[in-house]
């Protein structure tokens, strides 16, 4: 089959590019390289363009008849969302508008859509399903959810099937070492946490130790990109076989610490981690935990490199290739 990957060069894309060749299909990646890597494309076909143009996105699909488009151009750092929120709507929102827009008038009926746990904003409890309330607390977490609301609006109108999937904490890196996590700059606690320990910056921040958990600092559900990829070929089967437009969580299901992650790093990496500490940071809760059964019940979904260890053991042979070409 045939398959455009928009925001194909960045961290997720990169691994969804790569799982999808190797199932023999044809990809095409569509990417304006704002965040992304030209090296990460793994030699899948390139066309450098912004989805905010709805002229090019024309042509591109009067010369390509695909099958579905996989989405995972967004922006993503919460912090910048609250301090710059035109970026976010302009980008998360009006672009992927425009790109919906030129995939009805291609007549493109599947969509796969990269959303994030954020649209649930505080948990009201865990763990976190899908019907937990959608009230996202940040501009990032509203763009987000803004698409969603969209895409059920476009399936009424126009027929457009979609998968929504809302990740946790994406983190790992590709299990062969060809792929990984490089952003610019980067705010994931995983990433940081291993270029302090190969020596790229001087320490780790943790951000309060006072929360309600065993250990006073934040838990997290941890979900391996790898994963996260094989969740979203899973989710295309899903809509090919006529599944109805719907969103399933991606998490392991259960919680990591911040200190366990820093705990489990210094024991994978054998390097010692210093740690600085910080207050709170605002809008963090105490505990985000998913819970992945639907995603496990309708798609077939079990991750396989669930346990803390693989997914550091995978990063820090990663980080260990910096600087990567």
């Amino acid at each position: 089959m045939k398959f455009l990957v928009v925001g194909g060069a960045g961290y997720i894309g990169s691994h969804m590019v790569k799982h999808l060749l190797r199932a023999d299909h044809d990809v095409v990646v569509a990417d304006n390289f704002s965040t992304g890597h030209r090296s990460a494309l793994m030699g899948a076909k390139l066309v450098e363009m912004d989805i905010a143009d709805g002229q090019a996105l024309d042509a591109l699909f009067a010369q390509h008849r695909f099958d579905a488009v996989f989405h995972f151009a967004s922006f993503i750092q919460v912090g910048e969302s609250v301090t710059e929120p035109a970026k976010y709507y302009q980008n998360n929102l009006a672009a992927t508008l425009t790109l919906l827009q030129a995939m009805v008038r291609a007549q493109i009926k599947h969509f796969i859509f990269s959303s994030t746990a954020a649209v649930y904003g505080d948990p009201e409890y865990i763990p976190i399903d899908e019907q937990h309330p959608k009230a996202a607390i940040n501009p990032y977490g509203r763009s987000k959810w803004m698409v969603e609301q969209m895409l059920e609006d476009f399936d009424r109108a126009y027929g457009l099937k979609s998968v929504c999937l809302r990740y946790f904490n994406a983190a790992g890196a590709d299990p062969e070492g060809q792929l990984g996590e490089r952003h610019e700059p980067e705010t994931h606690l995983l990433p940081l946490i291993l270029q302090a320990a190969s020596g790229r910056r001087a320490s780790v921040t943790v951000f309060g130790r006072d929360y309600d958990t065993p250990d006073g600092t934040c838990i997290r559900d941890y979900v391996h990109v790898a994963d996260l990829v094989a969740a979203h070929a899973l989710a295309l089967d899903y809509l090919l076989a006529g599944g109805t437009s719907t969103a399933f969580n991606l998490g392991n299901g259960q919680g990591f610490s911040v200190q366990q992650v820093i705990d489990t790093a210094r024991g994978v990496t054998g390097r010692e981690i210093s740690v600085g500490e910080a207050p709170r940071r605002a809008g963090d809760p105490p505990r985000l935990v998913a819970d992945p059964r639907r995603a496990s019940d309708l798609l077939g979904w079990q991750p396989q490199f669930s346990s803390l260890e693989q997914i550091v053991a995978h990063a820090w042979s990663w980080e260990q290739k910096y600087p990567w070409h």
